[in-house]
């Protein structure tokens, strides 16, 4: 149903829109195809070999870069109208990517020793492997975060003629060539660290998953148990979403993948075309934010702070469980709201025999945990699960990663290994991180000019000198900066640029790093929603036939009970609990009875949030009632007994208010 329910004028706009957050690749034939498949497949099992085996810290993020590079180069244009048409300035600019490596590599130990001094040779081709970085992300991520990435570079070079507190005293291009390439800082430094380890192989795992018909199970499944009531769809559209985040490892695809399914039935229920619209991009949303396998920048929070990975799916527990009752509960109210009618779901299997079908894909979703937990390091056990994913795959015929007949000799050997679904998942897996890569490149010339310079002390100074030095205030100032920085550049740009610059003045002011770090990286989600970067609302909108920006005020809805939660993180010491203290090792000390506590009070308030916003509760809601509701859900979401008296109250006046209404109401249908 999910292609066929789709005209091919949406889908031409649902690939529009794909391209826009992954990049307009081309799409080549014959011998170039083959080519830059087998050179993506050769990346996987390049950074597949290097999780297991030892490569040096230099040689691989060196490599990882010049191979990004090299691909992007060869698979995305210069211009839309030379898409699919190699040019000899791509392949020039390719090559060169690969020399820069080799000239790296050779020069060993004495290059890295002569970064403050750099030859002029040296100095030449840092200029070079920065102009490559730039165009590779103009190319992948469009005008804007060049744009961003070069103000920052300036402001290494001509700080000197800024006035105070902006003024440092300047760096001249040879110093700043030299950190930024001959140094483990800069362009190879955390960004590119992570990238080239975590980020790549798992997405190279989503690919395994997603090519062993995960995400059609996935799907299937959530509709054989969501199904059979009038909120089934709602339900279905947030379960879906939730375990989709894995395998698609992208809110436009979740989006489009749930959508193409769900947007008949969510408009045969009684669904509006922009709310139906709006419910599928915050499912989309959500799954960036879902253990196990989280957004790109989940990664980073790890390597900032110099955590486990393990530590960082543990602080997004229940943040993503509060994010997901939001869904739940908005979904609910819809029911009454629009008042839909139950209707049946022709399924044709139930919930429990897809399950005895296919139960690996729920076990290959959670094995990366299981490893975790065992004592793997993530790189391991991102590695050792995808090699369960490969196995467990071919305990049924259609979910084989490389087809029965192949391996009984009933197909020509390498014809039949390179169509198989091997070939196509090692070479989406590379494929698919190029962009974030590119990203993560042009993000260590970023925070190299943030930690050359300062800039963060200085950032953080001045927004608590505005704040007043209130706490409250500063967040707000944070968020706001992570907001608008989220307008222009992806999810994972945003949050590298703001966890450099906006985190301290939140950790100078007591919040713990964690604490600060997982704020931003909320925010910077949010980038996803947000215009002009409104990926997932404007596809969901193309499928549903509504208006885009009606449909991102929608989706604001649905996302707004969660989007208080963060303040939580940062404004008290007991909202921290929400994040479960950080660390498993603080967590073995906890005060369970505070967890508990906190968690159902952010509960309360995202019930509350979600029944103001929405007009409706139990019965719809009167202006006073709406009022009530969502200032007691701002007070709930303040951690403070008073604020939680003043939000409990008001909670519990609009529960009997709205039950004596329902009550009444009942009685005169009677």
């Amino acid at each position: 149903m999910s292609q066929n329910a789709i005209d091919r004028e949406t889908q031409e706009k649902l690939d529009a829109f794909i391209r826009q957050e992954e990049g307009d690749a081309n799409d080549y034939r014959g011998p170039l195809a083959v080519f830059l498949t087998l050179c993506a497949v050769g990346m996987s099992l390049f950074h597949l070999y290097a999780a297991y085996s030892i490569v040096t810290t230099q040689v691989l993020r060196t490599v990882h870069v010049g191979i990004v590079l090299f691909l992007v180069f060869l698979s995305f244009p210069m211009t839309a109208r030379l898409k699919n048409r190699l040019m000899w300035w791509d392949v020039i600019a390719a090559l060169v990517a690969v020399g820069i490596v080799f000239y790296i590599l050779l020069g060993g130990d004495d290059l890295t020793d002569r970064n403050t001094d750099p030859l002029p040779l040296d100095i030449a081709v840092g200029v070079v492997l920065i102009g490559l970085i730039l165009e590779g992300l103009r190319r992948t991520n469009g005008m804007i975060l060049v744009v961003v990435t070069g103000l920052f570079i300036l402001y290494a070079l001509l700080g000197n003629y800024l006035p105070a507190p902006w003024t440092h005293k300047g760096y001249d291009i040879g110093r700043f060539v030299g950190f930024m390439y001959m140094t483990l800082e800069g362009i190879y430094g955390t960004a590119i660290d992570v990238s080239a380890t975590l980020i790549i192989l798992f997405t190279i795992f989503g690919a395994f998953l997603q090519f062993t018909g995960a995400g059609k199970f996935f799907i299937d499944f959530s509709f054989a148990a969501m199904g059979g009531k009038s909120s089934g769809v709602g339900r279905t559209i947030v379960l879906s979403s939730f375990l989709m985040g894995g395998p698609s490892g992208s809110g436009v695809a979740t989006t489009v993948t749930v959508g193409s399914v769900a947007a008949p039935m969510l408009e045969k229920v009684g669904y509006e075309r922009n709310a139906a619209g709006g419910l599928l991009a915050a499912g989309g949303l959500g799954a960036i934010i879902s253990p196990p396998v989280l957004g790109a920048a989940a990664f980073l929070i790890a390597d900032f702070l110099k955590i486990s990975y393990l530590d960082v799916l543990l602080m997004a527990c229940i943040p993503t469980i509060l994010f997901y009752l939001g869904l739940f509960v908005m979904v609910e109210i819809d029911v009454r709201k629009y008042g839909m009618k139950n209707i049946h779901f022709e399924s044709v299997e139930s919930a429990w025999s897809l399950t005895k079908k296919y139960w690996f894909h729920f076990f290959s979703l959670v094995s990366i945990i299981v490893f975790m937990m065992m004592g793997f390091s993530p790189i391991m056990s991102v590695f050792w699960a995808t090699v369960v994913s490969i196995f467990t795959s071919m305990l049924r015929r259609d979910t084989a990663i490389i087809s029965y007949d192949l391996l009984r000799g009933r197909q020509p050997f390498l014809k039949g290994l390179y169509e198989s679904n091997l070939v196509k998942a090692l070479a989406s897996g590379s494929t698919g991180v190029l962009a974030i890569a590119v990203t993560c490149a042009g993000a260590g010339l970023i925070v190299g000019t943030v930690t050359l310079t300062g800039l963060g002390l200085k950032f953080s100074s001045i927004v608590i000198e505005y704040a007043g030095g209130s706490l409250l205030l500063t967040a707000i100032f944070t968020a706001l900066v992570v907001w608008v920085v989220g307008l222009a550049v992806p999810v994972t740009a945003s949050y590298i640029i703001c966890a450099v610059i906006a985190a301290p003045a939140l950790i100078n002011l007591g919040v713990p790093a964690f604490a600060a770090h997982m704020f931003i990286f909320y925010y910077a989600v949010l980038s996803e929603v947000s215009p002009p970067t409104a990926l997932s609302p404007f596809a969901a909108a193309a499928i549903c036939k509504g208006d885009p920006y009606k449909t991102t005020l929608q989706t604001w809805k649905y996302v707004a009970p969660a989007i208080l939660v963060p303040f939580m993180f940062v404004l008290g010491d007991s909202g921290t609990s929400l994040l479960l203290m950080g660390s498993t090792k603080a967590l073995a000390n906890a005060d369970w009875w505070q967890i508990a506590w906190i968690s159902f009070t952010a509960a309360v308030g995202i019930v509350c949030l979600a029944g103001g916003l929405q007009g409706w509760f139990i019965e719809k809601t009167h202006m006073f009632e709406r009022i009530v509701m969502v200032v007691a859900g701002v007070a709930l979401a303040y951690p403070d007994n008073w604020a939680d008296v003043m939000g409990f109250t008001g909670f519990i006046i609009v529960l009997v208010t709205q039950t004596m209404r329902h009550l009444k109401t009942k009685s005169i249908q009677a």
